[in-house]
C-alpha cells in the first residue's frame, strides 16, 4: 500500500499502478466520497452520456407498462358500458 504525501495546496499524486487499475487519465475527472474516516476515490466517465447508453435496454419499459395497463382499463371500462 503506497504512502504519499499532501502539498501544501492539499494535492496528492495517486501511485500510477492505482491510476492504472481506476482507468484515471491525466486529466481524468474522479469523484472523492467522505466515507466514516477516509475517503474513497472513483474514476468517473470522460463521457458519462456514452457511458450510460444501453444501460436500460433489455428492461421492461415503465411507458410501455403503462400503456398496456391502460388498455386493460379501457377494455374493462367498454365492458362495463354495454
Amino acid at each position: 500500500m503506497p504512502i504519499v504525501k499532501t502539498s501544501i495546496k492539499g494535492q496528492v499524486v495517486i501511485p500510477k499502478i492505482i491510476r492504472e487499475h481506476l482507468g484515471i487519465k491525466s486529466g481524468g475527472k474522479i469523484m472523492l466520497k467522505l466515507v466514516g474516516n477516509h475517503a474513497e476515490i472513483t474514476s468517473l466517465p470522460a463521457d458519462p452520456i456514452k457511458y450510460l447508453r444501453g444501460i436500460l435496454k433489455g428492461k421492461v419499459s415503465l411507458a410501455d407498462e403503462l400503456l398496456e395497463e391502460r388498455k386493460k382499463d379501457n377494455e374493462i371500462d367498454e365492458k362495463n358500458c354495454i
